[in-house]
């Protein structure tokens, strides 16, 4: 007996320009019983655009969990459901990863139908390293958290690919030269595949020059490409950082000796803060 269970497509859509909007992509939207939005007002103004109009259900950050028990029931029911994202593919810092982990669990055909992405999308025009790389998604918005972040992967090889606000992005990028040095290259690509798409490449401290004399710079859709560090600059030396944390830790609190620590002799944050738990632990232990 086959399955007779509906299906799950995870549908990209343009990021900008919607004659991205591949054929398939279109045929699937126009036989969805049913689709799953980010914001259904978005949407609607998509599928308007493709003369299609289907059924939509919200599915957002905020509402994913609850909504999720009704969409597994209408592939139960043998329904297609198609979701989308406001732009670009889905779970890609955007929702959807719990509806397609219960869908898939459930024993549910889930298919992905590709297409634009701003992450591959940047790293395609940057002129960069692609070979290996890693997506961190939107920065932190407290400045702390936002450094100590960039401290955790300032030593890591893999080009990074961030997402980031406009009206931070000045802020950003002197964030990362702190970090990762001024002299790390870098791109700023904003409002890709739209009419005003810019690609800024040079080094951290170029970028920072050209966001000081450019006011489009901060503007629109932003992500951001680094290089990854050197690989001479890769390796941590283990007992540098296990002394540095443990001179810290006398005088400040586990989380910002560890911070300290690793901004100083390298290496990720997340390390140095468990040198600096275990070091706490053992001075209470020997009192």
């Amino acid at each position: 007996m086959g399955n007779s269970r509906g299906r799950l497509d995870v549908v990209a859509t343009p990021i900008g320009n919607l004659s991205d909007l591949s054929p398939r992509a279109q045929e699937v939207l126009a036989g969805a019983d049913v689709i799953a939005a980010e914001d259904t007002r978005h949407t609607r103004t998509l599928l308007q655009s493709i003369g299609v109009s289907r059924p939509l259900v919200s599915l957002h950050a905020h509402n994913e969990s609850s909504r999720v028990p009704e969409l597994l029931a209408r592939l139960a029911a043998g329904e297609s459901v198609a979701l989308v994202s406001d732009a670009g593919t889905p779970l890609l810092s955007d929702p959807g990863y719990e509806l397609v982990s219960e869908a898939a669990r459930a024993g549910c055909d889930v298919r992905v139908v590709p297409g634009p992405s701003a992450i591959t999308a940047a790293l395609a025009v940057a002129g960069l390293p692609t070979d290996r790389f890693c997506f961190e998604g939107f920065l932190p918005a407290r400045a702390a958290e936002r450094r100590a972040r960039l401290a955790d992967v300032a030593h890591e090889q893999r080009t990074l690919v961030f997402f980031e606000a406009p009206h931070r992005i000045e802020e950003c990028l002197a964030d990362l030269a702190a970090a990762f040095g001024a002299e790390r290259r870098a791109a700023v690509a904003r409002e890709l595949t739209k009419a005003h798409e810019t690609t800024y490449r040079g080094t951290v401290a170029e970028l920072i020059e050209h966001a000081k004399k450019d006011a489009n710079f901060a503007r629109g859709e932003i992500t951001i490409v680094v290089q990854g560090a050197p690989a001479s600059n890769a390796a941590v030396n283990t007992q540098q950082l296990e002394r540095a944390v443990s001179l810290l830790v006398r005088e400040l609190p586990p989380g910002r000796a560890a911070a300290l620590a690793a901004q100083l002799v390298g290496g990720k944050r997340s390390d140095a803060y468990a040198l600096a738990m275990r070091a706490t632990k053992d001075d209470e232990s020997a009192e």
